[in-house]
């Protein structure tokens, strides 16, 4: 069995034609691949908590629940204490779930049921195997009881496939779901363990492909792919500052000059030769003494915009723009013009309301908020299939759209997804998206297609958010403490 590192990213209904293509075309029996899944499994556990001496198994009826009685076959076999809490009738045995169960018990296992148990064994690991791919609402009865106890349970949970209650094509947790230690993904990774709320019930997540042949190309591409380490190349050594783009950033109407300082300062650091900075004339003073390579001007109306378009080759729109007049003549301008553009924050906002054509070029870059107001939906909607929200958008308004969150997604018009594997919760605090529109902006002006940025930017945001926190910690990270760890990142250090 080997553990696969795999970017590509499958729906619920591809892996399950992955099944049974293996089972109908190269005929391997249906309980040799619970059996290889158990192998597999077991062997991630043994790695992970070598000293586990009690397991306590969660067994659902289904296949997921074979999986689970087979892991604990293997751990009885190999000298382990292993109980599996079985839901529905003690006697049930049917198909190749009833076979891994009557195994389990032949092999010297405990089976409880769970049906009125008030707390799980004493374990050193539990094995979720209540529910596999196919769930796609909350779990309740005798299920929910069981998720709520290993939940509370001090023990540390290995989800097999996907933890229980977390839609796997979503991403959407349902109440309760598991928060797994660990899980190890079956076949192929599923695409909803790597957006939305996965993060909190998935853990260390290990792809098995359990030596199955090469996927078939009749089962089509993948859905999504998730974003790889990437760098822009080197710079020859006769570079100039005008082979490396000018960004214009449009915003800071009064009392948010911060933004559009944080919008700026990022594009410098991650490489934009020229940035200028179109914001009001109370917010200079500040701008010029903290960071005076920037050049800002005071603009207070659209005529003093004019000279400033004219020099820029790309736009970044929106930190700190408001929607008051001021913002919306901005606004008006910046989109009249004929370049890239990435639009964030009130230019969603404000794009939701006046919708216009956008230049090919443009990058949106929306959190769920935004995203529900451009799409004349909800919150909850998007968050609910945070793929088709992405997808949606990119067709819609004919862009390359930035669907931030946990597990930021990026697609094209043309429908292609990829995935942000990196950032943390600490990133949840103001102006991490203002850094975000200035990184995507200096990718696009060093020369990047719009997709190609928008990726390579999301990427670059989230691993030096990864590398601030981890100098200090999660809580308390500041948007500013990412401007040293930017500059790292995209030099490749």
């Amino acid at each position: 069995m080997s553990i696969v590192p795999d970017h590509a990213l499958y729906t619920v209904a591809q892996v399950r034609a992955m099944d049974r293509h293996a089972i109908d075309i190269n005929g391997i029996p249906g309980y040799e691949l619970m059996q290889r899944a158990a192998r597999a499994a077991w062997c991630v556990l043994e790695q992970t908590w070598p000293r586990a001496r009690q397991l306590v198994l969660l067994c659902g009826g289904g296949n997921n629940g074979g999986d689970a009685f087979l892991l604990g076959t293997q751990a009885l076999k190999c000298g382990r204490d292993v109980v599996a809490v079985a839901l529905g009738a003690m006697d049930e045995g049917a198909g190749d779930a009833g076979r891994s169960r009557q195994a389990f018990v032949e092999a010297g296992g405990t089976l409880l049921a769970a049906e009125g148990l008030a707390a799980l064994p004493a374990a050193d690991v539990i094995v979720d195997g209540l529910f596999g791919t196919g769930l796609k609402r909350a779990p309740d009865g005798r299920a929910a009881a069981l998720i709520r106890l290993a939940n509370a349970h001090p023990a540390p949970v290995l989800a097999l496939d996907v933890p229980s209650g977390l839609d796997a094509d979503n991403g959407e947790a349902f109440d309760p779901a598991i928060r797994a230690t660990a899980t190890v993904s079956f076949v192929a990774h599923k695409r909803g363990l790597f957006t939305g709320q996965a993060g909190d019930c998935c853990g260390r997540i290990v792809l098995e492909d359990l030596d199955l042949p090469a996927r078939p190309a009749v089962l089509g591409q993948p859905d999504a792919r998730l974003l790889q380490v990437d760098a822009l190349p080197p710079r020859p050594r006769a570079s100039h500052k005008g082979d490396y783009g000018h960004v214009l950033a449009l915003g800071g109407d009064l009392g948010m000059g911060g933004a559009i300082r944080l919008c700026s300062e990022a594009a410098l650091r991650c490489g934009a030769g020229l940035v200028s900075v179109a914001t009001r004339q109370a917010h200079l003073l500040a701008l010029q003494a903290a960071r005076p390579e920037l050049m800002a001007h005071a603009v207070e109306d659209q005529a003093d915009l004019e000279p400033l378009f004219a020099r820029a080759s790309v736009l970044a729109l929106g930190p700190g723009l408001g929607r008051g007049e001021w913002g919306r003549a901005i606004w008006q301008a910046a989109l009249g013009q004929d370049m890239p553009t990435v639009l964030d924050a009130d230019a969603l906002n404000l794009l939701a309301e006046h919708p216009v054509p956008l230049h090919a070029a443009c990058v949106v870059t929306p959190h769920p908020g935004e995203a529900a107001r451009l799409l004349q939906a909800t919150t909850r909607q998007v968050q609910a299939d945070r793929y088709a929200a992405v997808r949606n958008l990119a067709r819609r308004y004919g862009v390359v759209a930035v669907l931030k969150g946990s597990g930021t997604l990026i697609a094209d018009p043309d429908g292609q997804v990829a995935v942000c594997p990196w950032g943390n919760p600490g990133m949840a605090s103001a102006g991490m998206g203002d850094v975000l529109c200035g990184v995507i902006a200096a990718m696009l002006a060093q020369g990047l297609p719009a997709r190609e940025a928008a990726c390579l930017g999301v990427g670059i945001h989230a691993r030096a958010g990864d590398r601030a926190a981890a100098r200090g910690g999660e809580r308390g990270l500041l948007a500013g403490d990412l401007m040293c760890a930017l500059r790292e990142v995209v030099n490749g250090n």
